[in-house]
């Protein structure tokens, strides 16, 4: 499906909504991960393996692809904002501009992340980019992805696709995945998140 101009328009709007809070997001958004992302990407960079290839889309401040290299994996940092990855050079750590719906993702990985940043791509692209995403990933590889859960779309500064826990995992595995586990969380502000962690077949 050919990418419209009302989508590339939604996607502009949420960019530059990032690129005027983006230096905001340092005193709001905790380095460390809470314990429960922490196994989560644990888990990631044990199937990623040693020295494995891991890519992240919407890199933002650059937290968690810090963590994921203490376990001996190699992260592409990327962000459609380029204060994110301005913020990131600051601190010695390089990132890539890549804009997940019209952008190639390169690969193959051994896993790719993408935490929080799915919830902008609206409902009508998002199989086309999971779909991308699989094709990003060798044999093998894995998704880690966290979904806002709810219904319908907004589109207002930033645009916001919420999913319920069973039309997402028919989204991973209509792309060709395997779910392995998903897990239910309350975050911030009472907002309700679902996390899944998928599998390429081998």
């Amino acid at each position: 499906m050919p990418i419209s101009s009302a989508t590339l328009a939604a996607t502009q709007r949420t960019i530059d909504s990032y690129e005027e809070c983006a230096d905001d997001y340092s005193g709001i958004v905790d380095p460390f991960p809470s314990p429960s992302l922490e196994a989560a990407l644990r888990q990631v960079a044990v199937a990623a393996g040693n020295g494995g290839r891991i890519l992240e889309i919407g890199s933002g401040l650059g937290w968690d692809a810090d963590f994921l290299e203490t376990q001996g994996v190699l992260v592409r940092r990327t962000d459609a904002t380029q204060r994110f990855l301005e913020l990131q050079a600051a601190r010695g750590k390089q990132g890539e501009f890549l804009n997940v719906i019209a952008d190639d993702l390169g690969g193959p990985y051994d896993a790719v992340i993408a935490l929080c940043v799915l919830i902008h791509v609206p409902r009508d692209q998002t199989g086309q980019v999971v779909e991308k995403i699989v094709a990003a990933l060798r044999p093998g590889g894995v998704f880690l992805v966290t979904m806002r859960d709810g219904d319908g779309e907004t589109s207002a500064a930033y645009h916001m696709t919420y999913w319920r826990r069973d039309d997402f995992a028919l989204c991973i595995k209509a792309a060709g995945m395997e779910l392995e586990w998903d897990a239910y969380r309350m975050g911030r502000n009472d907002e309700a998140w679902n996390t899944f962690f998928a599998r390429r077949p081998g």
